[in-house]
């Protein structure tokens, strides 16, 4: 994912601007560069509320439905549900693989939604390897501490896998979370935006 960040250079320090978007795919995130899954098709009629926390989906190459989470065809399980748009309510927790957004008629997981208005979203955990949202997973929505980054263009960096196994060589680690750059270790070389209460990733180079 793309994300806020600056360099320590020289005893000074660069800050670099870079908007900040969602993954994966794998982060990815993502389908890397456009952090898109497949898209969810109507409710399966499993619960109240499609894709509830705790329920399942299947997993197409284009289609997502809900089914039993004893059923062979599932694949991943709902973690955390919110209404709205993702831009606009609580993150999904650290441990996510993907978000599903989830609009009145043709729900999806492009991080922009598809221009419709959305119900909701859906944090989504795989219910087998890999998981593309753990520390060094190289994906996710969110980057944390753990996670490795690449400079993937002027200015922006992009979440890749620690060991190596993604598209992209790691540059550079997250090593901790704080509340504000001042407080990141001397060895810090970048600083990424990871949001929530302490929103500053220190970064130090592979």
């Amino acid at each position: 994912m793309f994300a806020l960040l600056g360099w320590r250079c020289a005893g000074a320090l660069l800050v670099v601007f870079a908007g900040v978007t969602g993954c994966q795919k794998s982060s990815d995130p993502e389908s890397e560069s456009s952090g898109r899954q497949p898209s969810s098709s109507v409710p399966s009629g499993h619960g109240a509320v499609f894709l509830a926390v705790d329920e399942c989906s299947s997993r197409g190459r284009e289609t997502f439905t809900e089914v039993s989470c004893t059923s062979e065809r599932a694949a991943a399980r709902v973690i955390a549900r919110y209404d709205g748009k993702v831009a606009e309510g609580p993150s999904c927790p650290a441990r996510t693989d993907f978000v599903l957004h989830i609009s009145e008629d043709r729900p999806s997981v492009d991080e922009d939604g598809n221009g419709e208005v959305p119900r909701g979203y859906a944090c989504m955990r795989n219910l087998e390897e890999p998981h593309p949202g753990d520390p060094g997973g190289g994906g996710g929505p969110r980057t944390v501490v753990g996670d490795c980054v690449y400079s993937a263009r002027e200015r922006e960096v992009r979440e890749t896998a620690c060991d190596g196994s993604g598209p992209k060589a790691p540059e550079y680690r997250v090593t901790v979370a704080v509340s504000q750059r001042s407080l990141c270790p001397a060895a810090t070389e970048l600083y990424v935006s990871l949001g929530g209460g302490k929103p500053v990733g220190c970064a130090v180079r592979l």
